[in-house]
């Protein structure tokens, strides 16, 4: 099965030291984590303004030969994410059904990981330049649940603020289980990851 994919597996958010710890830059995050799974390190693309790493995702029970991952994180700022995304798709030969895009979700409670594909983009500004980009909204999604902005906090402060204390203790595992979904997404589709993550 080495001649599998190859997957582009974008984790959105924002470069910067700054906004490293924003609920905005999850995608991020397991997109780190991703690349430590498959030994890859990050370094930066000379074909789009990003970071890329690139290695094969193990099936369970083997070791590698399984499908081949280009994992991207856009340095163009969110609201620009699409135009990095549509150029590495064009290089590695990537169709948009073996695109995914891994990101924070207001419409998702914190704690809960959401996969799907195709759909609206509920107001996040990295998802929209990515459908524009690609002309297409049917690649596949990892929503990271981040609940809705308590009180009368303006959504886009909410997203560029860090997470909470509380939120924090959990984060990790969560980081965990939403590079599990992706991982899922692409050994055996969408609607399988949704029958074994959507349940809890």
């Amino acid at each position: 099965m080495s001649d599998e994919g190859p997957w582009l597996v974008v984790g959105l958010g924002n470069p910067g030291r700054e906004y490293a710890a924003n609920r905005h830059n999850v995608g991020f995050m397991v997109a780190d984590l991703l690349a430590s799974r498959i030994g890859a390190k990050f370094g930066r693309s000379k074909r789009a303004h990003a970071e890329v790493a690139e290695g094969r995702l193990a099936k369970p029970g083997q070791y590698g030969g399984g499908p081949r991952l280009v994992l991207v994180k856009p340095l163009t700022y969110m609201n620009l994410s699409g135009a990095p995304v549509v150029s590495l798709s064009q290089f590695f030969k990537v169709p948009v059904t073996n695109v995914i895009a891994v990101h924070d979700e207001l419409d998702v409670p914190f704690g809960q990981v959401r996969a799907k594909r195709g759909g609206g983009e509920g107001g996040h500004n990295g998802l929209r330049s990515m459908s524009k980009s690609l002309g297409s909204k049917e690649y596949a999604r990892v929503r990271f649940g981040i609940g809705r902005p308590p009180g009368r906090q303006d959504p886009a402060d909410y997203v560029l603020s860090d997470f909470s204390g509380a939120e924090r203790k959990e984060l990790a595992f969560l980081v965990d289980r939403t590079a599990d979904v992706a991982e899922a997404v692409v050994l055996e589709g969408v609607e399988w990851a949704q029958n074994k993550y959507h349940g809890n």
